[in-house]
């Protein structure tokens, strides 16, 4: 196994692949030199001398600039460089692409539900929809009274946990004992049966949004929410309004048509403000997604080619790792969805920081261009009016495990979307329109990121992370990668695919992506469900404009 590596012949640092020692030689990628610190794996160290304020370079991009002189064989810490990257502007030339060989997977199918539309799911979920957070409660009475009683709950073991201490306690058992407890000792699995089996779910997406804000968070809610509802994995939709709220069914009615002209679905609507009483609201609503349930139900799977893939690219929890491991291997299964004719969303802005060139250079056009830039610039410039940048998008856990400056974690986390032409740049919530490479403005936080890329259409997402992160999506099927394989080993329930080998060299970047496409077809077909989906980790967090890194 290699101990370091030199991303880019262009670079100033190498990464320990292992932990090094103080005074160990290196001899690698024409490199020579003697260790001045002890590098734990994951960390970088200079490889020449670089002076106070100069040019730090990794992924042959500048990340950074030193605080003080460094040497050779010095370790990087965050006190020792300060975030900085290269200015960036629209270049009339266009970068062409060398595609992968994707003839052996031309005929590759997966099982997906073809929708009226011409888009197809990877998955059959119901939704319940507030279009205003007052009627969070109601929602919330509707999930008490579907989710258990259809068979959907993920929390059965746990509930079965409660009622085998409330046991104990009534026998007597004390607070010693009942700590002692293991859970499992009383048998049964508690588990009920799915009455709808080709329905994955009902899913209810809890907001806190649709009054109280601004006209344009209003519309972008209703944005966001006809995405998930026009989305090829959704089958229909129950709707609750309170009625005096911003948020308007016919906004959404108008953000619907705008996504899908020839909507179709079942689209069941409750205004609470024209009800009889809140109960007659909830018994109607109950009644009527029961039987639109029924329908969808009546759905089946059949053959659908991986053109009609829309695959949404995230990281979350990284590590020094994920930018030679996860995320280069994303980007190759990235590129493999592109040949093919399908489409890849690349988004999170503030982790693009540093990389805008090289997207500037791929886009296909100069009107895809200037929008990346507008978008991009004008992201910034919101970041820096409250006195910030797109350094702070870094969190403790990035820095401790080596992603030292804001542009270091981005000239890694852009690796996941490959090599291939940008096809398009979308604001949020815009819906995705182009086969291809498309970048969507999001935020970097994962769940906001995740929301969104559904909601532009995304009926797959596919995730890396050096830390670990459950996070999911209420709609879209998630895959989980690790950088690392101790992290595969340690949390094996939440990781479905493990690119640590890539690290230690056992498996070249190019096999692990199409090993991981070959796991995408999988989940898409249903034959594979990923961990998350499991974990019933249903997570969705609009954006509200604003500052949100």
């Amino acid at each position: 196994m290699r101990k370091v590596l030199r991303i880019h012949p262009d670079d100033d640092l190498m990464v320990a692949l292992r932990n090094l020692s103080r005074g160990e030689h290196i001899h690698e990628d024409g490199v020579s030199l003697e260790l001045r610190d002890p590098v734990p794996a994951k960390q970088k160290f200079a490889i020449r001398h670089i002076p106070a304020g100069g040019v730090v370079r990794m992924y042959g991009v500048l990340v950074g600039r030193a605080v003080d002189d460094l040497s050779a064989g010095e370790r990087l810490t965050p006190s020792r460089i300060r975030h900085d990257s290269e200015s960036f502007h629209y270049r009339a030339e266009h970068r062409a692409w060398s595609p992968p060989e994707v003839a052996a997977l031309s005929e590759q199918t997966f099982d997906g539900y073809w929708r009226d539309d011409g888009k197809v799911g990877t998955a059959n979920h119901w939704l319940v929809v507030p279009l205003v957070f007052c009627e969070n409660r109601n929602l919330d009475y509707l999930k008490q009274a579907l989710v258990k009683e259809l068979g959907y709950s993920t929390a059965q073991a746990y509930q079965r946990h409660v009622r085998e201490l409330i046991e104990l306690y009534r026998s007597g058992k004390g607070p010693q004992e009942l700590l002692a407890w293991e859970p499992g000792q009383q048998g049964g699995s508690g588990t009920r049966q799915r009455l709808f089996p080709n329905v994955d779910g009902v899913k209810f997406l809890a907001h806190s949004l649709g009054c109280g804000e601004t006209n344009e968070d209003s519309r972008e809610l209703c944005g966001l929410l006809a995405g998930y509802i026009t989305h090829p994995n959704v089958a229909g939709v129950t709707v609750l309004s309170l009625g005096c709220q911003k948020a308007q069914r016919a906004m959404i009615e108008e953000e619907i048509h705008r996504r899908c002209p020839e909507f179709s679905k079942p689209f069941l609507f409750f205004e609470q403000q024209r009800s009889r009483s809140e109960r007659d609201m909830l018994t109607e609503a109950v009644k009527q997604t029961f039987v639109g349930l029924i329908g969808a139900n009546e759905l089946r799977r059949r053959p659908a080619g991986l053109d009609r893939l829309v695959v949404g690219m995230e990281c979350g929890g990284s590590d020094g790792f994920s930018g030679i491991s996860a995320n280069p291997a994303m980007g190759y299964t990235s590129d493999l969805i592109v040949a093919l004719g399908g489409a890849v969303i690349l988004a999170e802005f503030p982790e693009l920081c540093g990389v805008e060139q090289d997207l500037i250079d791929r886009c296909v056009n100069q009107e895809v261009a200037q929008r990346f830039i507008e978008l991009m610039t004008g992201y910034e410039a919101q970041a820096r009016a409250v006195g910030s940048n797109f350094d702070v998008n870094r969190s403790p856990g990035n820095e401790r495990e080596g992603l030292l400056t804001g542009a270091m974690k981005s000239a890694g986390a852009a690796r996941k979307g490959g090599t291939s032409p940008v096809t398009d740049a979308l604001d949020y919530p815009e819906w995705v329109t182009q086969p291809g490479l498309n970048l969507l403005c999001t935020p970097g936080g994962d769940v906001q990121s995740t929301t969104a890329m559904a909601g532009a259409g995304a009926n797959l997402l596919i995730f890396s992370t050096g830390l670990g992160t459950p996070t999911g999506n209420a709609v879209a099927p998630v895959i989980k990668v690790s950088s690392n394989t101790s992290l595969a080993r340690r949390l094996p329930d939440i990781i479905d695919f493990d690119a640590g080998r890539i690290v230690g060299g056992d498996q070249a970047i190019e096999q692990a992506g199409r090993d991981l496409l070959n796991l995408c077809v999988e989940v898409a077909g249903g034959q594979v469900t990923p961990k998350a989906v499991e974990l019933g980790q249903d997570d969705f967090i609009p954006w509200k404009r604003g500052v949100s890194l």
